[in-house]
């Protein structure tokens, strides 16, 4: 490994000259920073990152924690998260939590050992008002950013999020404008604010245009294909008469849709379906899936920018922004 003391012998100059040519002191002459830092260059000098964070208190170290990073609703976001801490010369360490709590625990844990200068997590969903791992986080130096809306355990920290509700309502809408009355609702774990929000906007969308809240039509779906089948399944067999289907996600729509097609059901002529999250395979899928398109990369962007702000010493408001509903042939008019 290259050392500054090296350089200084090859450069003919002091070990001091070659830290403050390093460190960009004001007091070394522009030829002379430029002959040393060309130097370096030549000679394949790193700078040692654990000397740096002793000396700074930094260790321009990122933590990332997702679900899964090969979840399709998480890749773009991580590839933005990415680009902005490169571009601005930070590096991320990326841990999946499963969905478990222990293990989101550790992770944190772990990622605080490391002395990150910076947390953006995606919370694992939890009943309990709080949560021990918060109430740290609230009291340690690493700053956190948070890649959903903020559940009562992990409130008031500065979160980046989809608008859920409001795209919801808005897809709830477009299948009520085509004359749709009885529409099931394939809902999403409880516990999770996003499933929550896209709830709420189907109930506000049927209650503004007057039509009727029916319990019945609610099915517990949680967020996989394998639970978007198993809704379909329960609701054929128990006889729900229903003329469209909204589902949680994209995921879930699928698993669906593949049941009532295997059933020798039309879509959209006897039944429309539409989904969330707008994914390849829904946009790929036999009858392209009505959906609403998240806005990942740049939810990224706005939670990279948000913890960089946050280490800069500002206080950044929480931003929401808007899903975009994009319209396919899974939902059409009722018997069209």
């Amino acid at each position: 490994m290259v050392r500054m003391k090296d350089i200084a012998e090859r450069g003919k100059v002091s070990v001091m000259t070659v830290s403050k040519v390093l460190h960009d002191a004001p007091d070394i002459s522009a030829v002379t920073k430029e002959r040393i830092r060309r130097l370096a260059t030549e000679m394949g000098y790193v700078p040692d990152a654990l000397a740096q964070a002793l000396r700074t208190r930094k260790t321009r170290l990122l933590g990332l924690l997702v679900p899964m990073s090969g979840n399709p609703f998480c890749t773009q976001m991580i590839a933005a998260i990415e680009d902005r801490a490169h571009e601005l010369g930070y590096d991320l360490i990326l841990a999946h939590t499963h969905d478990k709590v222990e293990r989101e625990e550790a992770c944190i844990r772990r990622m605080l050992a490391r002395r990150v200068d910076g947390l953006l997590i995606h919370p694992v969903s939890r009943l309990a008002p709080t949560a021990a791992i918060y109430a740290e986080l609230r009291t340690s130096t690493a700053r956190v950013v948070l890649l959903d809306a903020p559940a009562p355990f992990c409130d008031g920290f500065c979160h980046v999020r989809a608008d859920d509700q409001r795209a919801s309502h808005a897809l709830t809408k477009h299948l009520i404008a085509l004359g749709h009355r009885r529409i099931a609702f394939f809902a999403g774990s409880s516990t999770t604010p996003s499933a929550a929000s896209r709830r709420k906007g189907y109930h506000q969308a049927l209650r503004d245009n007057g039509i009727p809240d029916e319990d019945d039509l609610i099915f517990a779906a949680g967020g996989t294909v394998e639970d978007g089948t198993k809704a379909a399944l329960q609701m054929l067999d128990e006889g729900v008469k229903v003329t469209a289907v909204q589902a949680a996600n994209d995921f879930v729509a699928l698993g669906a849709a593949n049941v009532f097609l295997g059933q020798g059901l039309k879509i959209p002529r006897d039944i429309s379906i539409v989904g969330f999250g707008d994914l390849l395979a829904g946009r790929q899928f036999r009858v392209p899936l009505t959906t609403a398109a998240l806005p990942q990369y740049r939810l990224g962007v706005a939670a990279a920018d948000a913890l960089f702000a946050l280490l800069g010493g500002a206080k950044p408001s929480s931003t929401i922004l808007a899903a975009e509903v994009i319209i396919r042939a899974s939902s059409g008019p009722v018997g069209g």
